[in-house]
């Protein structure tokens, strides 16, 4: 057997940093309509050719670019709306630049797994732990020749790293490439056109602590009020005082509305951010503020009262509750959802399976929810699992970043903590130690739910293996039964196990059942049935 790897301690997750909330823009008039098309239109030009500058410069960025970039965009918006174009610039570059680092290691890895199958014998077996060699002769030349185009692709990738080269597309990459679709994505070009403008519109303003109701580019008010700061070239379209244009509607959030409603009457920073969905024909209003991290629940005091054990799947979450002393308490619970569809419904599916979760752990009084820090990032090429092509759709199409995010950030509203624990073999450790014992007449354990026992007893510090059985010559009354759940310093730990008077099936308690009292009536070799003696007769020698 091969050296196990080592385990990370489990951790309570921190809560999230910041929140962001959306509601519709309801009952706008035509008017409005027009003027945010031309302020989303405007700006969003002034944006691309921000981009495009940052691209220009690479690595040679400095805060003096930045600043000679900002110049140039404030006589033709203004100072704020210069100051949010280019802090979106910089994280869209950003973002670029890591999904660069993530391409990169994927072709590495997959380079790697090519040359080691290709260095081995043509129909070699491979293992757990290691592919084999590659089935026929016929597959060895076409990986030897996508290990070519594997290679010429990360030396393009890395020589554009080297440079500070960077591919961005405004708009989305998908929806640019569906242009050359379009009966497949089931749209006509003027259809695509209104998306791939309403992508490209830039209509979003940072907040400022301390200014009026939080934000002076796009403002709020308490009341509801919506009333837009216009760029320099679109003053002429203001209905208010100092070139401000005052939305007809007035909106109001459902989620998280006490809370916003609570930081713009402080006047506390809040960011705004006006979008269209041109597939619904509806504009959108989404505000997000920061607040400072709350300092993290320390691992004892989160599980003072047991945990829940979770395991993600490809369609639902297995979950048991866990006492404190690891033993799995009442039934597991299973909280399915459906990662078919749209991003919109997969990420609808994901919320409702988690607020299920979270309503019956408050029902349960546990404080803590126990998780596996899932990363699939390398275990997903085809490199790795070869034919695999439903696996490898699998484990791509479980949202484990998102899954977590969003349950750290609900579990924070609702008093819970979330700890993260090491994935190594909570599957195969579950479904050999718990998935038998926990299987009843009337229940039938899955793999799954075995597997959130053993999350959850890793989250509390316990070895998922039930006991550790003695050495053979122990195992008997003699010695007594030695488990792993005895610490070295318990007292009796190494000692006998003591007598229990009573039947020796130990079905019923000492001193019940009919004889109890009367040892002579229970038919035992040395023991007669009465009191009195017994001899046996004579046999007779005739009859």
């Amino acid at each position: 057997m091969g050296e196990l790897r080592s385990l990370a301690e489990p951790f309570v997750v921190s809560g999230p940093g910041g929140v962001a909330v959306r509601t519709r823009l309801k009952q706008l008039t035509p008017g409005d309509e027009k003027v945010l098309r031309m302020v989303g239109g405007h700006l969003g030009a002034l944006a691309s050719k921000d981009l495009k500058a940052r691209c220009r410069d690479g690595l040679a960025h400095s805060g003096g670019t930045w600043a000679v970039r900002k110049r140039e965009l404030t006589p033709l918006s203004s100072s704020r709306w210069a100051g949010s174009i280019t802090k979106a610039t910089h994280d869209q570059w950003a973002l670029a630049r890591r999904g660069q680092s993530a391409h990169i290691q994927n072709l590495e890895a997959g380079i790697r797994t090519i040359e080691d199958r290709l260095s081995l014998p043509v129909g070699q077996k491979g293992t757990k732990k290691a592919p084999g060699g590659y089935r026929s002769q016929r597959e060895w030349h076409a990986k030897s020749r996508r290990l070519r185009v594997l290679q010429d692709k990360l030396a393009a990738a890395r020589a554009d790293r080297d440079a500070g080269i960077v591919h961005v597309v405004r708009g989305g990459k998908r929806l640019a490439r569906t242009r050359h679709h379009l009966d497949a994505a089931g749209l006509t070009e003027g259809a695509w056109r209104r998306g791939w403008e309403a992508e490209r519109w830039f209509c979003q303003a940072d907040g400022e602590s301390g200014k009026r109701y939080g934000n002076e580019t796009i403002r709020i008010s308490p009341d509801g009020e919506v009333s837009i700061k216009l760029p320099a070239p679109l003053t002429h379209l203001a209905n208010a005082p100092l070139g401000r244009y005052v939305l007809a509607c007035r909106v109001a959030f459902a989620h998280r509305g006490a809370e916003w409603a609570d930081r713009v009457a402080a006047n506390r920073a809040v960011a705004y951010r006006i979008h269209y969905d041109a597939g619904r024909d509806r504009w959108y209003l989404t505000a997000s503020w920061q607040f400072p991290p709350t300092p993290a629940l320390s691992i004892e005091a989160a599980l003072a009262h047991g945990v829940i054990g979770v395991d993600m799947n490809a369609d639902h979450l297995a979950a048991w509750r866990l006492d404190v002393h690891g033993n799995p308490t009442g039934a597991p619970r299973r909280f399915f959802y459906d990662l078919t569809g749209s991003a919109p419904h997969r990420d609808a599916q994901v919320r409702h399976a988690l607020t299920r979760l979270l309503y019956w752990a408050r029902a349960c009084g546990v404080q803590a929810i126990a998780v596996e820090d899932l990363d699939f990032a390398a275990e997903k090429t085809r490199e790795k699992h070869g034919r695999k092509r439903r696996f490898r759709q699998l484990i791509s199409g479980m949202p484990t970043g998102k899954l977590r995010a969003r349950l750290t950030s609900m579990a924070h509203q609702s008093g819970i903590a979330v700890v993260a624990v090491d994935p190594a073999y909570t599957s195969r450790w579950g479904a050999l130690h718990w998935q038998k014992p926990l299987t009843t007449t009337t229940r039938k354990t899955t793999r799954h739910d075995a597997a959130a026992v053993a999350i959850g007893r890793r989250a509390q510090g316990h070895p998922i293996r039930r006991r550790t059985a003695p050495p053979p010559v122990h195992r008997s009354d003699e010695q007594g039964p030695r488990t792993v759940q005895a610490g070295p310093g318990v007292p009796g730990r190494e000692g006998t196990r003591p007598r229990i008077p009573g039947p020796r099936t130990r079905s019923v308690g000492a001193g019940c059942g009919a004889n109890a009292g009367n040892q002579n009536a229970q038919h035992r070799s040395g023991r007669s049935a009465e009191h009195e003696t017994w001899q046996q007769d004579l046999l007779p020698l005739s009859p």
